[in-house]
């Protein structure tokens, strides 16, 4: 397939069809959900990966919460070079050759023999996931008009808890069943397949305009974009409000099942697959609760967006301020009741993904979209959940997972705080990319 050219747009491009861009958006859909099962499978097993590669370790919690850490830092360190890429070459042809790459090395992860080989295996995924995660938004922020942006992003990012809830029961049933290991080599076909899918898929950029270099910027400064970024107000709150959302869910989220079997254990019925059977739980909490919070997040954001300009920003702030006291409330209510509690914390968690996501691309120029979501992605988890499991598993060593989970669960507030103090500035900022010249 053809790259599509720095300098000139896709020649003899037409706007893409209905059905054209639902199957886009369908497969996109489908990459992501591996992409977010791969990612929590790790969670899923964590304790079986610490009794075999970490046993007799006593900082094996911290060490264990560095895996998630490493694939983090590579993912937000190649996500802003492949946001580049994308922004000029072939975005189908990326996430082919990304979807690829991570599936393989989650493969190898399945093969690691210490755990010095599995962290590698794990940056490699990290960078896998970089190529695609820049690339994605954009193409359906492309594909469909601002109207109905905010829904069509919320599609796509069901992925992350029905993918992240599938991943938990992957993990929890294939490892308990035939080992750790086989929940990663689980992943590797169906992965392949989809990355195959990519490089039959078209780009549809004919009317995008040819990336400009701002006012004040020489072409020869690279920095150009990234500058102009820190110029859009929203564009900054929005990724504060991420960052600080992202050091809470991501922490939080890696340690829930060892939590769960762990500290609280001794309020179930003990059996020998009490690890899987909490994996289940949870996992089927996140499909319900995430499923629904997103598509109802979307789509009031979308129905407020005519009357209230910064919609997107307040029904995020909204619903993290929600998930706070739900969270503080898991810490204390006994099992099962406590699973109510966790119900909710989700729900709320998950209300801001769409329209977080749709006010990130409508308030950024076309042209540097697929940038704009790359240094994004490289904030929000350099300063949040690269650095929040290990913190969370070193505390825990120290003290008490309680008190590790009641540290970072405050930046939910920290969060919402952001969305509300930006929603101010979103109806302006919008309007403004909107308004510019399309040529």
């Amino acid at each position: 397939m053809q790259t599509i050219s720095p300098i000139e747009p896709e020649a003899g491009a037409k706007p893409v069809g209905n059905s054209s861009a639902k199957w886009a958006l369908g497969l996109l859909l489908a990459i992501n959900l591996f992409n977010y099962i791969d990612r929590q499978i790790l969670a899923a097993v964590e304790p079986e990966i610490r009794a075999t590669l970490l046993a007799g370790d006593p900082d094996a919690k911290a060490k264990t919460g560095l895996l998630a850490t490493a694939f983090l830092f590579s993912y937000m360190l190649m996500a802003p070079v492949f946001g580049v890429f994308a922004d000029r070459y072939s975005r189908w042809v990326l996430c082919g050759i990304s979807v690829a790459l991570w599936s393989l090395a989650s493969g190898w992860s399945g093969l690691a023999t210490s755990f010095g080989i599995l962290l590698f295996t794990r940056m490699l995924v990290g960078v896998g996931e970089a190529g695609y995660g820049p690339s994605a938004p954009t193409i359906i922020s492309d594909l469909f008009p601002l109207e109905k942006r905010g829904r069509m992003l919320s599609y796509f990012y069901l992925a992350i808890p029905v993918g992240s809830a599938l991943g938990y029961a992957i993990g929890g049933l294939i490892g308990s069943s035939w080992g750790w290991r086989w929940a990663f080599y689980a992943v590797v076909p169906p992965g392949l397949l989809l990355a195959a899918l990519c490089f039959f898929m078209r780009d549809q950029r004919g009317a995008r305009p040819r990336p400009q270099v701002p006012a004040g910027a020489t072409k020869g400064d690279r920095f150009a974009h990234y500058k102009s970024l820190l110029r859009i107000r929203s564009y900054v709150f929005n990724t504060a409000a991420m960052t600080a959302m992202t050091f809470a869910i991501g922490g939080i989220a890696f340690w829930i099942p060892s939590y769960v079997f762990e500290s609280r254990g001794s309020e179930f019925v003990q059996s020998d697959k009490l690890l899987g059977t909490i994996n289940m739980t949870f996992g089927g909490i996140c499909v319900v609760a995430g499923l629904f919070a997103t598509l109802l997040g979307g789509w009031t954001g979308d129905r407020l967006r005519t009357r209230f300009p910064g919609s997107y920003f307040l029904v995020s702030g909204a619903g993290m301020a929600m998930a706070f006291p739900f969270t503080v409330a898991m810490l204390y209510v006994p099992f099962p009741y406590a699973w109510g509690c966790i119900f909710f914390a989700v729900f709320f968690l998950f209300f801001n993904t769409g329209p977080a996501n749709a006010a990130l691309a409508n308030v950024t120029p076309p042209n540097i979209r697929a940038t704009a979501f790359a240094v994004n992605i490289l904030v929000i988890h350099a300063l949040g959940d690269a650095i929040s499991p290990p913190l969370i598993g070193w505390v825990a060593g120290k003290s008490s997972m309680n008190a590790a989970f009641l540290m970072v669960s405050g930046m939910m507030l920290v969060a919402s705080f952001f969305w509300f103090w930006g929603a101010r500035y979103l109806g302006e900022d919008t309007a403004a990319i909107e308004s510019a010249p399309k040529g």
